[in-house]
């Protein structure tokens, strides 16, 4: 086993010779404790499980600096990420899609191409670079965490830096936790019934968990439609991953030349075509997702330890400057389609 195989864009030095498995296994074990302790604390508390797992990660930071925790910790922060991102698929099916019609359909595509569009605009005119408004505006169009793990998985630390991720999930993790408690109030104010209300939270708020507990908080009409739209912005996850590797794409090295679509995005597609096929039981899949959610903890956990903390406290408030203005636009454009199409 080799940690070469989870490099996409040549974030890995592959003059490095292989490493026993035993080498892993240190980092490894630190990481899967971290997760056991955040799930611990997620179920005692009811506290999101990635916002946990990256706390007890940056709390454990300071075992990044040990030699010997580093291959494990990068197998879990890549490989094990990669693995989670592709078993995502099976919360999605066609049919699912298909119930919005296609009006509402390519509202939410729009929506989540500008929103995207405007993590891009406003990263590049804050000195962050276009990659990271991918980053953050991709986090918050399509499925917080999740998506925030898969598009700096494509994208490579290379052109992100250390912190990105970090800053990202932490900036992900408060704002979709706050929309879940103010937007409902919002669309009660505004006046606006059950699938209306739906489609503005299900389109607006970033986190999967969050947007279904904001749809429900409101009414289980509301919740409904508010999961049904959710779980299809989960799955542009994969389509808009595609279009991003046009746009950022491997560095040509050596005669080698990468794959249009990463395995893991492939890896997704097929899951969420084989659980439209409806031979996923409802017990296998229930067990899928938290196994996914297992292994987005543990590279969560693992991004946390080894995070450049020099870095992070040097950044400063604009990370989250443009995670608010991509917070801003999903929740504008979603009211706004929400009033004059949703009926």
């Amino acid at each position: 086993m080799t940690i070469l195989a989870a490099d996409l864009f040549n974030d890995i030095d592959e003059s490095a010779p292989a490493q026993p498995w035993r080498d892993y296994v240190p980092g490894l074990t630190v990481a899967l404790a971290a997760t056991a302790a955040a799930a611990f604390l997620s179920d005692r508390y009811g506290a999101p499980l990635t916002l946990m797992a990256l706390l007890i990660g940056l709390a454990l930071n300071f075992l990044g600096s040990d030699k010997r925790l580093g291959p494990g910790l990068a197998y879990a922060s890549r490989t094990l990420l990669r693995i989670g991102i592709v078993l995502v698929g099976v919360r999605v099916t066609l049919s699912q899609i298909a119930a919005l019609g296609p009006v509402a359909l390519i509202a939410i595509i729009v929506i989540v191409a500008a929103t995207i569009s405007v993590g891009v605009l406003v990263a590049k005119r804050n000195g962050l670079g276009a990659p990271f408004g991918v980053l953050a505006g991709g986090a918050v169009a399509i499925c917080g965490a999740s998506a925030a793990l898969a598009f700096a998985s494509l994208l490579g630390e290379r052109r992100l830096g250390g912190a990105a991720l970090t800053l990202t999930l932490v900036g992900i993790s408060a704002a979709s936790a706050l929309a879940m408690v103010v937007y409902p109030i919002l669309a009660h104010l505004a006046g606006l019934h059950d699938p209306q209300a739906g489609f503005m939270l299900g389109a607006s708020i970033h986190d999967v968990a969050q947007a279904l507990g904001a749809g429900y908080a409101f009414s289980a009409a509301a919740g409904q439609t508010a999961t049904i739209v959710k779980l299809t912005r989960v799955a542009l996850l994969a389509p808009a991953l595609a279009v991003v590797a046009i746009f950022f794409p491997a560095d040509a090295d050596a005669g080698k030349r990468p794959p249009l679509l990463p395995w893991f995005v492939i890896g997704f597609f097929v899951m969420a075509l084989v659980n439209s096929s409806g031979v996923i039981s409802v017990a296998v899949a229930h067990g899928t997702e938290q196994l996914a959610a297992g292994c987005l903890a543990c590279a969560v956990a693992a991004t946390g330890i080894r995070s450049p903390m020099a870095t992070l406290m040097s950044t400063g408030a604009k990370p989250l400057v443009v995670i608010g203005a991509a917070s801003l636009a999903a929740l504008l454009l979603s009211f706004v389609v929400a009033i004059e199409l949703i009926r």
